[in-house]
């Protein structure tokens, strides 16, 4: 069973795909640790995330993964 060029094709399209978005995830968690770092910091004791500010955040993480999940349902 060989590949023909079209499953090469949508394989390395996924790869890039899975590359791609880990890279910006990466870069996005990053960036969200430093300016939680900037604007949370009094002296050098960290404040602590209360468990309402977990859930809310939770939730808006889980809205933004949904929302990438339906983008392509239109077509």
């Amino acid at each position: 069973m060989s590949e023909g060029p079209l499953e090469i094709t949508l394989a390395n399209w996924k790869v890039k795909s899975l590359l791609v978005g880990g890279v910006i995830g990466a870069l996005v968690g990053v960036a969200a640790a430093y300016l939680y770092i900037q604007n949370n910091t009094v002296g050098e004791e960290p404040l602590d995330i209360t468990p309402g500010e977990g859930v809310k955040l939770g939730v808006l993480v889980f809205g933004l993964l949904r929302s990438i999940d339906t983008l392509g349902e239109g077509k």
